[in-house]
């Protein structure tokens, strides 16, 4: 994204802060929602589009941030549980990190989906045998506008971010890791340190869009943190959009959105199929996502 495209995006967002005070209802709840998509397919894109690497450890990342909230919501400052939040994460991100980023292809794939499920029963585990309850209530002063404030800002330094990670050292690295890891390894690229480094940085800004939804809801237990459906309509959106812009994810999201509103309102006990189906046709029909689609065809009107 070029500076002038990063300026006019940013304020953008900001004209975008006014809609709590247009309406506090159904629209409000609904950009809170593309909001928070916006910032994990982004997160996501970040780090799986030049590496090539699809990670589906999003509800993991997530749930960490949004149980840390559970947990230590009414003990600490609200900053502070941000940054508990973002540091026990980033610190299993690192250690996820460490484990698996030697592993490609599949066996990355399949590691990181089964993350989650593991985080769930390890935290299940402990509420059932320690804590003695299996969830938790979270009642904290904060309102559907300073949710949807926070994701803006989450989405902001996003951009700003993947901005000047594209036109940096490591973002160079990290794409020649994509078009040939053995390749990078040749010319003396750390092909460990700048996957971790990077999976870290996305796996952030999950936490933290986890962190930001905690007080949206009244309760929260392991099975709803750390849904595995967050993971793949988080992929979906990513794909629809196309990875290898920053702002591609967005025009994956937005539709997305829109759409398992009204698959998740209307066929509620057939949600888990329609996304199935949603995904194979996103695969099938635009596997380059639209960023790519709009590419061919501007190529085509050229020649």
């Amino acid at each position: 994204m070029s500076r002038n495209a990063l300026i006019f995006a940013l304020l953008v967002l900001a004209a975008l802060s006014a809609v709590p005070w247009l309406d506090s209802g159904f629209w409000l709840a609904l950009s809170i929602n593309i909001a928070q998509y916006a910032v994990l397919a982004t997160a996501w894109a970040v780090f799986s589009g030049p590496t090539r690497y699809v990670s589906l450890a999003t509800a993991a990342f997530f749930g960490i941030g949004a149980y840390t909230v559970a947990v230590l919501g009414e003990a600490l400052p609200w900053p502070a549980v941000l940054a508990a939040a973002g540091v026990i994460g980033v610190l299993v991100s690192l250690l996820v990190g460490f484990a698996t980023l030697r592993l490609s292809g599949v066996y990355f794939v399949v590691f990181t989906f089964g993350l989650a499920e593991l985080i769930r029963q390890l935290v299940t585990w402990f509420e059932v045998n320690v804590t003695r309850t299996i969830g938790r209530y979270v009642f904290l002063d904060i309102t559907q506008a300073q949710i949807y404030w926070q994701l803006l800002g989450l989405f902001g330094l996003l951009l700003i971010l993947g901005t000047w990670l594209r036109a940096s050292r490591l973002g160079f690295a990290l794409r020649v890791i994509g078009e040939d890891e053995m390749v990078a390894r040749h010319v003396g690229i750390d092909t460990a340190r700048a996957k971790i480094a990077l999976f870290a940085l996305s796996a952030l800004f999950m936490i933290l869009t986890g962190a930001v939804m905690a007080p949206r809801w009244t309760y929260l237990d392991p099975a709803i943190a750390f849904n595995p459906t967050t993971s793949f309509q988080v992929l979906i959106m990513a794909l629809l959009g196309g990875v290898h812009a920053l702002l591609g994810p967005l025009l994956g999201v937005v539709p997305m959105a829109l759409l398992f509103e009204v698959l998740s309102a209307n066929f509620p006990n057939h949600f888990s199929i329609l996304l199935g189906a949603v995904f194979m046709l996103v695969v099938y029909a635009v596997p380059r996502g639209v960023i790519g689609l709009l590419a061919r065809t501007q190529r085509r009107r050229v020649a």
